[in-house]
């Protein structure tokens, strides 16, 4: 009777490597961690082959769902890393909230939206100029029109959760107020646009409180403040027309720097798309201008 041939040994897993896109212009999509599968048999071979195992510093278990995930790995790309940072650590801004990208790359952010009228024109210019961007939205116009989220989502921005009614007081209300404008929010923007993931808050007025942080956090959501300010929405100070579209030109181009959040506004503020005309060429010139990064959680 035949003797069956011995079977090689699996060979143990190596530890899994957190693999990230690196940041770029397309879009910030939803981005998977891969884990290897159970080990297959070696096919039966003639003769017995010796496997040598090369024990390793920190060995892990691919198949044990309560280890915690390695960190990134020398060989990751430094806007992986950044992007992980971005999403997992405190940020430097108010309560712990962020004020930069965690990278090179600046992020230009619109909040208050959608504008029926001013998100299309908006969109329009970023698509021209091959730019993706985050945009802040507003529960009550998510709910009003929630074709333009949609829209938004369609084309490669990242969606961010900016409250249901604004409330610039809002860090200083009870946690159940807090939770229920977020969540309403978030609700919403997964009614207009299924899938889309929201893993980013920005406060009403950029007024974070630890509470509101906190809040957020227990939602999935990073909080986010910004770097650049222009004040787009401060008709009183700086005008409309050229004296606004100027003013907010002379401040972006001032002050943005690597690595930068930049603020404005895509509701009731005309002047602020025609200043984007000028700025989104000469940004580009000078930086690499992205969405903030989706990640998985």
């Amino acid at each position: 009777m035949p003797r069956t041939p011995p079977r090689v040994h699996p060979v143990l897993w190596a530890p899994v490597v957190l693999v990230l896109l690196a940041l770029g212009t397309t879009g910030c999509t939803a981005r998977n961690i891969n884990r290897p599968g159970p080990n297959t048999p070696a096919t039966p071979t003639a003769k017995p082959v010796a496997v040598v195992v090369r024990p390793t510093p920190t060995p892990s278990r691919a198949d044990d769902a309560s280890d915690p995930p390695p960190p990134p790995p020398p060989t990751a790309g430094p806007a992986a890393v950044a992007a992980l940072n971005l999403i997992n650590l405190a940020g430097t801004g108010p309560a712990g909230s962020h004020t930069r990208t965690g990278s090179t790359a600046i992020a230009l952010t619109f909040d208050d939206g959608p504008d029926p009228n001013l998100t299309p024109r908006i969109l329009d210019l970023l698509k021209a100029n091959g730019v993706k961007a985050t945009f802040c939205l507003v529960g009550k116009q998510v709910k009003l029109y929630p074709d333009l989220v949609r829209r938004i989502a369609a084309e490669g921005h990242t969606l961010c959760d900016h409250t249901y009614s604004h409330r610039t007081d809002l860090g200083k209300q009870s946690t159940a107020t807090m939770t229920q404008e977020l969540l309403d929010t978030l609700n919403l923007i997964h009614a207009a646009s299924p899938g889309t993931p929201v893993q980013y808050f920005r406060a009403p007025g950029g007024n974070f409180t630890p509470a509101l942080v906190a809040v957020a956090h227990s939602l999935g959501l990073t909080s986010i403040y910004w770097a650049v300010d222009p004040r787009d929405w401060d008709d009183k100070q700086f005008g409309t027309g050229a004296r606004m579209v100027n003013h907010i030109i002379d401040v972006v181009e001032a002050k943005t720097g690597p690595g930068a959040i930049v603020l404005s506004h895509d509701l009731k503020v005309p002047d602020t798309i025609t200043a984007y005309a000028t700025l989104l060429p000469w940004l580009k010139a000078r930086f690499t201008l992205v969405c903030l990064p989706v990640v998985p959680v």
